[in-house]
């Protein structure tokens, strides 16, 4: 049975060598001629079978496999790849995750990961810049395995060093990886193969681990589909000549010049009909192609393609596009449902926002396995009206989280007269961490401010020997077993009866405002007659209030707070049972 392409998607951190790799492999200079030698656009290169023959004829001889090729797509950054999708997962079919050996694993690697196992999309992982270990002697092109042998013992102990630490990193991660000729299994560890996309060494290894995985475990997925076509739009840009145009990929099916289809949109789908396909030499970059493309008639998948069409309002990057016979299709009703946006609400909880669909969705997928209840969500920049509406709640839901948006002016207008906060972040994740780090300082915040506002529970011992003036004030020597003294606090004994109130705090030449657990200080506490109302090795205990005692106990205490505080508790309802309730 015939099977298409696999669709594979290149992912990993800013400078990795995502775009160096692709170009190795398509013998093109598309990083070059991207602004500051980043990609910009999201890009589509279709490498025949031939072509991936000829660059491991080393490693395979005159074998042959039934995949006709790869079809790779070059994302700006991670966050892109989320906004891919096809039939509610992944469009790509395989990942690769590019990793800098020197560097290991960086912010956008992690999210690289979190998304990859959001979409159950399996992945090799190309480990970078291996021409960079000093003492590295390189040979353009050639296969890993054969590299390894001709290399020096030092030069290789410092290989494997940094080879180990990507896979302790990745196992840190939940990712269990290891050599891709050091897997039995597959299915249980994640392939690593050691690469230079500067001078091509292991990239033999690299196209013939994807073309063997593609071939040994999704067959069955990439059975060629007859009938109308699929696809994801990349990309609407203006092209001279044809005005504003699609780049996309057909992941299923078949589409022809005259085809009505139909393109997503933010609300109903456009129908519209096809005015031209233009398709990409083989090699060649869909998004930055060195020659002409070629105009056709009729295109089957796996395929990156240009298309101009009568009709293009209101599409997004992101959005599917189908085949259809006119308005009625039921495929149109199945498109509207593939763009609707289904995330759990709740009645209190946060605000997220999102560049795409599907990032909208990697967020929100984040936020409920951190359990952060969602209340409103949507896509596009922070408005005016997202600030009102997210401003009224409990304070940890006075947030809004934005991936990869901006606000609008009217909304940082509006913005001052609220006590809300907006985080925002390009990294999904980071947004998820950044919140719960805000939640922890809040807390910690309030716990202060509740500290302030009364009496908090403390427990003190007076010193043996260490009574230094008996009265007005009695000054003596304690140590502070729990809770933090101040000036101020009126204390009772282990008894309950009033034992003075804390007049000054000294260490040493030194006035002090508060001590906290396990300093010991010299306190003066007026009302009081050492050797009568209090005696050296009493335990003596901050008075509280009966109407702090349930917000005390919703405050983060350690616990010798806590006990101080239970044992205060049971000194109090000694003389009333009801107190503190």
């Amino acid at each position: 049975m015939a099977i298409r392409q696999p669709v594979v998607s290149v992912l990993g951190h800013v400078d990795h060598g995502k775009t160096k790799l692709l170009d190795r492999i398509r013998g093109t200079s598309v990083q070059a001629r991207e602004a500051g030698a980043i990609t910009q656009h999201i890009g589509a290169t279709e490498v025949p079978i031939e072509h991936i023959y000829k660059m491991c004829s080393a490693l395979i001889g005159k074998k042959k496999f039934d995949v006709p090729g790869l079809l790779f797509i070059d994302t700006p950054g991670h966050h892109s790849f989320v906004t891919l999708r096809a039939r509610g997962g992944s469009l790509a079919d395989l990942a690769v995750l590019v990793i800098d050996i020197r560097e290991g694993i960086m912010p956008q690697t992690i999210e690289s990961i979190h998304i990859l196992r959001q979409y159950k999309t399996p992945f090799v992982i190309a480990l970078n810049k291996i021409d960079t270990i000093e003492g590295w002697i390189g040979e353009d092109g050639r296969p890993f395995i054969l590299s390894e042998k001709v290399q020096q013992e030092h030069t290789l102990e410092v290989f494997n060093e940094k080879l180990y630490n990507v896979i302790s990193q990745l196992a840190e991660n939940g990712v269990s990886s290891d050599r891709y000729d050091r897997i039995d299994d597959f299915r249980k560890a994640v392939a690593l193969v050691p690469i230079s996309a500067k001078s091509g060494e292991g990239v033999p290894d690299l196209l013939l681990m994807l073309v063997g995985l593609a071939q040994r475990f999704l067959e069955t997925q990439l059975t060629k589909a007859e009938g109308p076509g699929k696809g994801t739009i990349l990309e609407i840009k203006e092209e001279k000549g044809l005005g504003k145009t699609m780049d996309m990929i057909l992941y299923s099916g078949t589409i022809k010049k005259g085809d009505t289809v139909a393109l997503g949109t933010r609300g109903a789908p456009v129908i519209t009909k096809i005015k031209a396909i233009l398709k990409p030499k083989p090699l060649d970059e869909i998004c930055d192609p060195r020659d002409r493309f070629d105009s056709v008639k009729e295109l089957h998948a796996a395929a990156g393609v240009k298309i101009s069409c009568q009709n293009m309002e209101g599409v997004i990057a992101g959005a599917p596009i189908r085949v259809v016979k006119g308005p009625n299709d039921p495929a149109v009703f199945e498109l509207s449902e593939e763009t609707s946006i289904k995330i759990e609400t709740q009645e209190h909880g946060i605000t997220i926002k999102a560049d795409a669909i599907g990032s909208l969705e990697a967020l929100a997928f984040e936020a409920k396995a951190a359990k952060i209840p969602i209340r409103k969500y949507g896509v596009g920049e922070i408005t005016r009206r997202d600030v009102v509406e997210a401003a009224y709640g409990d304070k940890t839901n006075n947030v809004i989280l934005g991936f990869n948006v901006e606000m609008s002016k009217d909304a940082e207008t509006e913005l001052v007269n609220h006590d809300l906060k907006v985080l925002t972040s390009q990294i999904v994740y980071r947004l998820v961490e950044d919140y719960q780090d805000w939640i922890e300082e809040s807390k910690k915040k309030t716990d202060t401010d509740k500290r302030t506002e009364f009496s908090f529970p403390a427990k003190l011992l007076i010193l043996p020997n260490c009574i230094f003036r008996v009265s007005k004030p009695a000054i003596v020597g304690v140590r502070v077993l729990a809770g933090r003294i101040k000036i101020g606090q009126t204390l009772i004994g282990a008894d309950g009866r009033d034992a003075g109130k804390i007049k000054s705090i000294h260490t040493g030449e030194d006035t002090l405002k508060d001590a906290k657990q396990g300093d010991e200080v010299a306190v003066g506490i007026d009302g009081v007659t050492a050797g009568r109302q209090i005696n050296e090795e009493d335990i003596l205990y901050v008075n509280l209030i009966g109407s702090a005692v349930k917000e005390l106990s919703h405050l983060d205490l350690n616990a010798d707070e806590k006990l101080a505080m239970e044992e205060t508790i049971a000194i109090k309802r000694k003389e009333d049972a009801f107190w503190g309730m």
